[in-house]
């Protein structure tokens, strides 16, 4: 079969011949792939980055996608990190870890917000008890995840969204997404600082896609302006684009009610990821959310891999039967 072959952590996958999965135990199936999604947990895969890459070179990479099983019947799947990923003709899934979908679903648009989607979706419902009314701040508001998580705050029933990113443009089209306020974090550290303090310093939830230097310069303002510093602040930890670390004053932590926790791979348990995507697959597939979705042949994997993506939304679906 052809597939995306990773042979060598720093260099992007080829569209090569590989040999097709044969099942080997009872919970193994193998599905056609008719879409998978390009997505950053992706890139870190084949450059050997995320946390919980494996290191047997060479494999297929991909983490999930849209499938037809053997009796016609279509699945969204979820794959662990293995030689055989979905980025291919044909992959291996555990049934256990796939959900069935309608016949009339569209592929593309399922492979490309599934995974950013969840975030938020597993976030807001798996990892905080979040109620409708809430107040939700979120850092990294102008990626598609991002995106897609002031929508679903909003569907879930948040009171007032914040959103918090960087260019003014973006960060206006947020507004017809969902977004009651907008913080420009390329702003001025007063202007961040004031924007803070006015319009999210009674958020309940942060879900922070960023990490790194922006959340050192949101913590400490978000905390000083809280009126009411014994009222909870969930700050949900979920990608860390601009940067790994942060340099925490344990004065956050004494001065305010502050939970900090993460919410990904590992802190939330399959069985309990899976019970919630049937929800999020009926919206997607319901277009309740916004999502620019870019259909490319895998065949072009190597070419696309290496384009320019800054400054753009659109999430890349590779289909291998193009």
């Amino acid at each position: 079969m052809h597939a995306a072959v990773v042979r060598q952590f720093d260099h992007p996958p080829r569209y090569e011949e590989f040999s097709a999965p044969v099942p080997s135990g009872e919970h193994e199936e193998i599905v056609e792939v008719l879409a998978s999604g390009l997505h950053p947990r992706v890139r870190s895969q084949v450059n050997g980055t995320h946390y919980a890459a494996s290191e047997e070179l060479p494999f297929i990479p991909g983490i999930d996608g849209v499938g037809r099983r053997s009796d016609g019947s279509l699945v969204y799947f979820l794959l662990l990190d293995t030689a055989f990923g979905s980025m291919a003709e044909h992959t291996v899934i555990d049934p256990r870890r796939s959900i069935p979908l309608p016949p009339d679903v569209d592929p593309v648009l399922l492979a490309a917000a599934m995974n950013p989607g969840m975030s938020s979706w597993m976030a807001l419902q798996l990892r905080v008890a979040f109620t409708p009314g809430q107040s939700v701040l979120i850092l990294g508001a102008t990626g598609s995840a991002g995106q897609l998580a002031v929508q679903i705050a909003k569907h879930l029933g948040a009171g007032t969204v914040v959103a918090a990113g960087r260019g003014a443009d973006r960060l206006a089209q947020l507004r017809g997404l969902g977004a009651d306020a907008t913080i420009d974090l390329a702003a001025g550290q007063d202007v961040v600082a004031h924007d803070l303090t006015t319009k999210a310093a009674t958020v309940d939830v942060v879900l922070d896609y960023l990490w790194g230097a922006p959340a050192e310069s949101v913590i400490m303002p978000l905390v000083r302006g809280r009126e009411d510093r014994t009222r909870l602040l969930s700050w949900i930890q979920i990608g860390a684009i601009a940067g790994a670390t942060i340099s925490l004053p344990s004065a956050a932590l004494r001065q305010a009610n502050i939970h900090v926790l993460g919410s990904g791979q590992g802190s939330v348990g399959a069985a309990a990821i899976l019970s919630s995507l049937p929800g999020l697959a009926a919206e997607i597939g319901r277009k309740s959310f916004s999502i620019d979705a870019e259909a490319r042949p895998l065949a072009d994997v190597e070419a696309v891999w290496t384009e320019r993506t800054g400054g753009t939304t659109t999430r890349i679906v590779l289909t291998p039967g193009d």
